[in-house]
């Protein structure tokens, strides 16, 4: 499966975007798909993660509140809403997706397989 984050842009503090990841594969509900980002020098993180079917759903801790995965099969597309946007929120965020078939929500980046170019998100403070 292909994937394409888009959605990125300038923002300032407290203000929100939404992101898209949009899928190659028409079997797109086979695959749990993760939101994660990555800044200069710093690791990739995992920041929201969604289950095939989109009835599950977990967030690392600093995003609680503040970002949401949602996912539309029939469009092959998984969101991440973000509000409250903050500096340290810069960087460029990716989608990926687990191999097929593995729909549990996973917060380990190397369970994922497939993973789209990124989106720059900047947030100016």
């Amino acid at each position: 499966v292909q994937l394409q984050a888009s959605g990125g842009g300038l923002v300032q503090a407290g203000g929100s975007l939404r992101l898209s990841c949009a899928a190659s594969d028409p079997n797109f509900s086979y695959y749990g798909i993760g939101w994660f980002r990555q800044a200069p020098g710093k690791e990739r993180e995992l920041l929201a993660a969604i289950s095939c079917g989109g009835g599950s759903t977990k967030y690392t801790d600093f995003v609680k509140g503040r970002f949401t995965i949602s996912r539309d099969n029939a469009k092959n597309a998984v969101y991440l809403q973000m509000i409250g946007l903050k500096p340290e929120d810069t960087a460029v965020y990716y989608c990926a997706a687990r191999a097929r078939n593995l729909c549990a929500v996973s917060v380990v980046v190397s369970t994922y397989d497939y993973w789209g170019q990124g989106t720059q998100v900047t947030v100016s403070s």
